[in-house]
């Protein structure tokens, strides 16, 4: 099943200009069985989300992106709306008690420039940073990201025996489908989402 993990629409993302048609078009063109709508600190409803999947003939799943004293992370089974700055641990505990999954969202994007290349920067000491012991899983595929960025996300993830995501990070409709996430079984809903991150039943994969 192959679903595009990482999604910004507009106007519920500021910084997004992906319409909802427009996601829908596409997705259905890249045959995509479903995305998840990743908003900044906003929580799709049960209901606006189930309308849009009606409407779209396609699966559609919540998440939400929350920013933290330790970076973004995408998060999923965890529905509370919450608009303030969590640290790391809190967002943890909350997601703990909801039973949800949390992953390391692009964690080194802008390292090509200000990183890897002029700190040289070794895979041991990535996985040295605080956020990956907080983490189920790391975003090993960022459809904004440099080769090498993603790279040594996926470097990290192997070392530290993290499971590997892969999601656009979709601001424009160009960008839909750029990195997926593929499930070895079909989901039918937020629960079996969760289930399945748990298992490590996926593969991240470049799209198309």
């Amino acid at each position: 099943m192959r679903i595009d993990l990482h999604i910004h629409t507009s106007p519920r993302s500021p910084c997004s200009h992906l319409g909802l048609e427009e996601l829908i078009k596409e997705s259905k063109h890249l045959k995509l069985d479903g995305f998840c709508l990743t908003e900044h600190q906003v929580v799709w409803s049960l209901e606006d989300a189930g309308k849009l999947a009606k409407q779209g003939d396609i699966r559609v799943f919540r998440g939400n992106e929350f920013t933290t004293n330790q970076g973004d992370i995408l998060v999923f089974g965890f529905y509370k709306d919450i608009k303030e700055l969590l640290t790391i641990q809190e967002l943890r505990d909350e997601v703990n008690d909801a039973g949800g999954f949390m992953i390391a969202a692009h964690p080194f994007r802008g390292f090509k420039t200000f990183g890897i290349g002029q700190l040289q920067m070794t895979v041991e000491q990535a996985c040295r940073r605080k956020v990956f012991e907080f983490v189920d899983a790391i975003e090993i595929g960022n459809g904004k990201l440099a080769d090498d960025e993603n790279d040594m996300a996926r470097k990290v993830a192997e070392k530290l025996g993290l499971p590997g995501t892969g999601g656009s990070d979709a601001h424009r409709v160009d960008e839909v489908g750029n990195w997926l996430t593929v499930f070895e079984k079909d989901i039918q809903n937020e629960l079996e989402l969760v289930e399945e991150l748990r298992a490590g039943r996926f593969t991240a994969v470049k799209g198309d």
